[in-house]
């Protein structure tokens, strides 16, 4: 990342907390809730930071569906979330969701689609990215989540992607059809539990590209941006490189006859 890409970024953070904080105004004033526009996992990390600090703060993380990536910060007023989660609330008054589930399905005989075509062509339409949420892609098509202020214009604009034609509905957010893939076990021998060792092992990097990832800001670890790589995992974490995938230390195997420790990863694609 170059310097004026920095400065970029710490403009665009800077303007992050500002709207966040003017979120927490409204719900506060006007006794309501408000939301965020989506944040990837570098721009939930910063917020919950900054989140944190504030002790008297009543919001939840929601992606529309458990594990999303992609997600609002979704701010409540006093006396909501009494002992349930955000997505939780959502779940039982689908009339405050404000997210909304479009499933595009490929029309019989249309070519298959990635989820760079998916999101292409929504970028395509003039939709911010930051009005997009998780794209979950299958064989027959994708279930798109998106603010619901975008859905009609999404309904009424988005009839193709790549080659392919679409047919849109508008569907439950409890329909969205979310497949995890089945991970691949990978088992590795590593010198310690720090995490630039298991970054290496489970993305077939260096541990130097794992540390460079780590400063760079791509390496996060339970949702949390992760800087340092010496940190010390432990068992059940998750891991998320960008642009690489995720991984979860499934634990400690016993050591090898050289003295390094055994490890179980499981990869996803």
């Amino acid at each position: 990342m170059n310097l004026k890409d920095s400065k970029n970024m710490e403009k665009e953070d800077r303007m992050l907390l500002a709207n966040i904080e003017d979120k927490i105004r409204q719900s506060e004033d006007r006794y309501m809730i408000t939301f965020s526009s989506f944040l990837d996992l570098r721009q939930r990390s910063l917020a919950e930071t900054v989140l944190k600090t504030r002790k008297d703060l009543n919001y939840g993380f929601y992606g529309g569906y458990e594990n999303a990536e992609r997600v609002i910060c979704a701010f409540f007023p006093e006396g909501f979330l009494v002992g349930e989660s955000a997505a939780q609330h959502f779940s039982s008054i689908p009339g405050e969701n404000p997210l909304s589930v479009i499933r595009a399905l490929r029309k019989k005989g249309s070519p298959e689609l990635s989820h760079r075509d998916y999101l292409g062509a929504l970028m395509g339409l003039g939709i911010r990215r930051e009005a997009v949420g998780d794209i979950l892609v299958r064989e027959d098509g994708a279930d798109l989540i998106v603010l619901k202020e975008m859905a009609g214009f999404v309904l009424m604009n988005y009839g193709r992607a790549g080659r392919a034609v679409l047919e849109l509905s508008e569907i439950p957010a409890g329909d969205l059809i979310w497949e995890e893939n089945a991970p691949r076990e990978i088992v590795e021998s590593v010198a310690s539990l720090r995490l630039d060792n298991l970054v290496s092992a489970a993305f077939s990097v260096s541990r130097s590209k794992a540390a460079e990832a780590a400063a760079a800001g791509l390496i996060f670890v339970d949702g949390i941006h992760v800087k340092k790589p010496d940190r010390l995992m432990r068992e059940g974490e998750k891991i998320v490189f960008r642009g690489k995938g995720k991984a979860v230390f499934s634990g400690v195997r016993g050591k090898s006859g050289k003295g390094r420790i055994m490890v179980s990863i499981e990869k996803y694609k």
